[in-house]
């Protein structure tokens, strides 16, 4: 392991907290990772439950300021007590942010979530209507975040906002159009993610880009960078070779465990909310003090020479790479695909 990552994991400084505040949603994506329900009878994770959590960290480090705390899930905008959450995290001098689909983001409601302590948001837009809707199995989906987008976009309030795009094989051939679609409407930064075998997405191999489609995902985010029009990066989903440093702007770096951490619906603590395997689960909030969690466990996360296994022993970039993304690690620790061992090979 290089310097900088050794430095990384021993300091293990906190810089995000994903909260995963409910498992509700208004759609029933073919992709959800967290196999969310329509159903009103899964309880939401009461503040009162998670804020000791909030407060727990605020004792131990110097500046608040300098963790984002992710309001997550499911649909966020579904807890009718959101603007009381974020009032309750602005208040303990934590900036936060969320990730929604665009159902319920009215004008009003985005003005109220600022004044509440809002201070990031994302958006999910996968493609034109006949690809999104299909995606997100409802009809009024694509309408609803693209007015959410054109509300954020002509706003002059200072929240840092993006559009994030699930690329699957139904939308691939139109990402070129799409992505002038979005600079029309007034997106500044766009995020490509592809789809990994978890939760629905585990048993329908037609949300998964072939190494083929992927490839070609790659040359097109480099296209688009070259342009200049909008700014774009790819996801986080394993460390890409040669295409390092060309489709994101950033290297790669899985920071689960050692930069994030998460609190689930249930409270258990992981390392992000895509990793969801107990073998990964560090403990709970329920039962544990979360400040000790963080320092005295984790290890799983922070010493990688268990990911030696299946393509990563033999592999000559696994110094940079550590294995890859620890959400494509099942519970018994094993990769599901490697999409540098294609890459590179050609």
């Amino acid at each position: 392991m290089n310097n900088l990552l050794q430095h990384r994991n021993s300091e293990h400084q906190l810089q995000q907290l994903f909260w995963e505040c409910t498992l509700r949603c208004n759609l029933n994506c073919k992709h959800c990772g967290s196999d969310c329900t329509t159903s009103n009878a899964i309880n939401d994770m009461p503040f009162s439950d998670f804020a000791p959590v909030l407060d727990n960290i605020a004792r131990n480090i110097p500046d608040t300021k300098k963790v984002l705390i992710a309001l997550l899930g499911g649909e966020p905008l579904l807890r009718e007590d959101i603007l009381q959450c974020g009032t309750e995290i602005k208040k303990l001098g934590f900036p936060w942010g969320t990730v929604s689909n665009g159902m319920l983001l009215t004008k009003k409601k985005f003005d109220e979530l600022f004044e509440a302590g809002l201070r990031s948001i994302t958006i999910s837009l996968d493609g034109f209507e006949e690809e999104h809707n299909w995606l997100r199995e409802n009809s009024i989906s694509f309408e609803r975040s693209v007015n959410a987008i054109k509300y954020i976009s002509k706003s002059s309030k200072p929240v840092s906002w993006d559009v994030i795009t699930c690329v699957t094989k139904k939308n691939f051939s139109k990402l070129l159009f799409f992505k002038d679609f979005l600079c029309s409407i007034g997106v500044k930064r766009w995020r490509l993610f592809t789809i990994f075998p978890a939760g629905r997405a585990a048993n329908n191999p037609d949300l998964i880009l072939s190494n083929q489609h992927f490839e070609k995902l790659m040359q097109f985010i480099i296209h688009v960078k070259q342009e200049g029009k909008i700014t774009i990066n790819y996801g986080c989903e394993g460390y890409l070779g040669k295409y390092e440093n060309r489709v994101r702007d950033y290297p790669f770096f899985c920071q689960a465990g050692i930069n994030v951490a998460s609190v689930l619906a249930d409270g258990s603590i992981t390392g992000c909310l895509s990793i969801r395997e107990k073998k990964f689960i560090q403990g709970s909030i329920y039962s544990s003090d979360f400040w000790t969690i963080w320092n005295n466990k984790f290890e799983i996360f922070r010493d990688k020479e268990w990911t030696k296994n299946g393509v990563c022993i033999n592999c000559n970039a696994y110094e940079k790479c550590l294995g890859g993304s620890l959400h494509l690690r099942d519970n018994n620790g094993n990769l599901s695909f490697c999409r540098y061992n294609y890459l590179n090979r050609n």
